[in-house]
């Protein structure tokens, strides 16, 4: 028998309808709008978590525990000034805690004290502690 073959068709026809493709269009756009708002709301997901798990900082212990440690830590090998945890030479060096609020006053025996700011006019701390230690206050 003879073998009759029919040519090989290479054409073909690609027929849709407007509706077809305002269909593949709709779906195409359903998964675009469900897939940006899935990856909004995951990334939104952890910025919210954070706020949430956000602490106050705490106060400071109301013991003398803190001071201690820092003053224990501090490396000085001259004087540590008790007040100031500052490392000078001398303990009438050390310097006031509050500068813009207190006057320095240094004594003669090499201490030093640090006094509120009195009134408005200057080394007015240091007159009265002057007066005090002469007894005439």
């Amino acid at each position: 028998t003879a073998f009759n073959a029919q040519p090989f068709n290479t054409t073909y026809t690609i027929k849709a309808s407007t509706m077809d493709i305002l269909d593949l269009l709709l779906v195409l756009l359903s998964f675009l709008t469900f897939t940006n708002a899935q990856f909004f709301n995951f990334g939104n997901m952890f910025n919210q978590g954070q706020q949430q798990q956000y602490q106050e900082p705490q106060n400071v212990a109301s013991d003398s525990e803190w001071y201690q440690q820092n003053y224990e830590a501090a490396r000085c090998d001259k004087y540590l000034c008790p007040h100031t945890l500052s490392c000078v030479h001398f303990p009438h060096h050390c310097p006031c805690a509050f500068p813009a609020q207190e006057d320095k006053i240094e004594f003669g025996d090499g201490s030093m004290a640090c006094v509120s700011k009195g009134g408005f006019k200057e080394n007015e701390a240091l007159r009265k502690i002057e007066l005090a230690r002469k007894g005439l206050l």
